[in-house]
Order: C-alpha cells, then structure tokens, then sequence
C-alpha cells in the first residue's frame, strides 16, 4: 500500500447492471418477475415432490435439493439488485458485503455438485438399471447431498476468508449487482495475487470436477443410447436427459466465462451481463424446464390439482 491519507472502507455501492436510466424501471419490472417466477416455480416443484409419493425417487430427491437452492441463492442478492433500479446509491456495509459473498458462493458451489450428483443418478439409470436401487439407496443420496453442502461450506469459506486479509482504502464502487470475487478484489488497495490464485484453483477445481464428472457420465449414456435397439427407446432415455444436460450447459457455460478469466474492467462488464444467466435466468428457468419436459411432474401436478378442486 502507498503512503498518502485514505480512509478504510466501512461500506460499498452496488453499481449494478446498467447506469442507463431509460432502462432502470423496465429492467425492475422484468427482474422482479424473473425472480417471483423463480421463487413460485421452484416452491411449486418442492410442494409436489413432497405431497406425491411417485416422486419420492433418487432423481426427484436431488431435484428437490436443486430447486431449494436456487431459491436460496436468488434470494442472497435479488433484493439487493432490485434496489439498484429505484435507488440513486445503493449501498451495503463491509459485514454485509463479506456476507453475501459467502452464502452466494455456498450456493452456487453446492449446485454445481447438485447437479454432478443428478448426472451420476442419470448415468446410474440408465447404464447399471438393475444395479440402481443399490447404487442410489437413500444412504447413497443423502452422502451425496451433503457432500455437496459441505463443499460449498468449505469453498465459500476460502474465499470470504482471504478477502478478509484485504484492506479497502477510498474506492468503493463495485462494478456488479452483487458482493462476487472479482468485482470486489478490484477495489483492493493491497495486493489481490494470492487471491486470485485461490479463485482461479477453487472455481477451476469446482468446475472441472464437476463438469468432467458430469460429461463423463453423459458420453457413458449417449453410448448406451445408441445402443438400444428401439427408437421408441432411444427417444424416451434422451428425453430423461435432455432437461438436465440444458441445465448443466446454461450454468456452467456462464460462470466459466464469468470467472476464468482476467479481472479487468472491460471483462468485468462482460461478465457482468453472463452472469445474469446463472444467478437469475438459470434458477428460473430450472423448474420450468424439467415441469414442461417431465410427464411424472405433469401427472404429479394433475393429481395435486384434481385433489385440490374436489376436496
């Protein structure tokens, strides 16, 4: 650090999405309901999984999990970001900030192995079929759930503890909607090195294991696929897993391209926009994609309705 006067940041301004101000009531309306829509959608799916017990299967179980973070991790930073589109500064305290970071970083790690787990469930299903009660027994499941809460317990615990170790002088304008890395390291008047080797190892780590794990297991099931003599076969194996490879390709196309990569300013607005995909497209479009593409949530949702209007 140089020597000079500065003051030690207590609190932060969320720039947000644009500083266009044609667009900040649209765009308050259109993440509001993106984020409504989000909520009800994933509630919905966790309702029926709940009250219909079909659903009560490995692949639902993970399915459950997914919808409740998506809920949690929207709710981590919506509200905030919605208060950037009516407000002239919107601000948040150092706490706060080091607090978003940590839960929004817990959920999105733990999503990313959410969704590894579903692809080995997926890949389970349909190469090993008469070994699938075995290999995904509720034991199996549970391990694999709460495998994927501790890695993002520990991952988001590494990176709220090295931004500890920073000092914030007199810029405090972060260039995002949120309280994410690479925003906020920008605005250390100490070195940021270490810190960026810890994102570049951890969101590296995180993704690879996770997308590697999961395309393995889906180049096992194109395989398998292809060799079921029927078409009527082939088509209903593809349809199980077609939601979740969409999934898997919106998710971890926008935070590679949001984290693996220099954090300069120009970036950062890139990035900025890429990750709206993930943080508020994704968990909305989630529930949505495996309702619309699901005829076991359909029937669920007929029958939860019918009981509905009858009783």
């Amino acid at each position: 650090m140089t020597d000079g006067n500065y003051s030690l940041v207590t609190e932060f301004i969320l720039e947000g999405l644009t500083d266009n101000t044609e667009l900040q009531l649209p765009l308050f309306f259109i993440f509001l309901g993106i984020y409504v829509v989000t909520v009800v959608a994933n509630l919905s799916l966790i309702t029926l999984i709940l009250l219909n017990a079909h659903l009560h299967t490995p692949m639902y179980y993970f399915l459950f999990n997914l919808s409740f973070v998506d809920i949690c991790y929207s709710s981590v930073f919506t509200p905030k970001m919605l208060m950037n589109f009516v407000l002239e500064k919107n601000t948040i305290s150092y706490t706060g900030c080091l607090t978003q970071l940590y839960f929004f970083c817990f959920f999105v790690i733990t999503e990313c192995y959410t969704l590894m787990a579903m692809a080995y469930d997926r890949y389970v299903a349909i190469c090993k079929p008469l070994l699938y009660n075995v290999i995904s027994s509720p034991r199996i499941c549970t391990l694999f759930v709460f495998g994927a809460y501790v890695m993002g317990c520990w991952g988001s615990l590494a990176h709220t503890l090295c931004m500890t170790r920073l000092t914030f002088c007199d810029a405090n304008t972060i260039n995002h909607y949120l309280c994410d890395i690479l925003p906020v390291l920008q605005l250390s008047c100490t070195s940021t090195y270490d810190n960026e080797v810890v994102v570049f190892v951890l969101v590296g780590m995180n993704i690879l294991v996770s997308t590697s794990t999961t395309f393995i297991s889906y180049g096992f099931i194109v395989s398998s696929i292809l060799r079921i003599s029927s078409t009527e076969g082939r088509i209903k194996a593809f349809n199980t897993c077609s939601s979740h490879i969409m999934t898997v390709s919106l998710f971890f196309g926008a935070a590679s391209f949001m984290y693996l990569q220099p954090s300069d300013v120009e970036s950062m607005d890139q990035g900025k926009v890429a990750s709206v995909f993930y943080t508020n497209v994704g968990p909305m479009l989630n529930p949505l994609i495996y309702s619309l593409r699901n005829k076991d949530v359909k029937l669920a949702l007929k029958k939860t309705l019918r009981k509905k209007v009858f009783s």
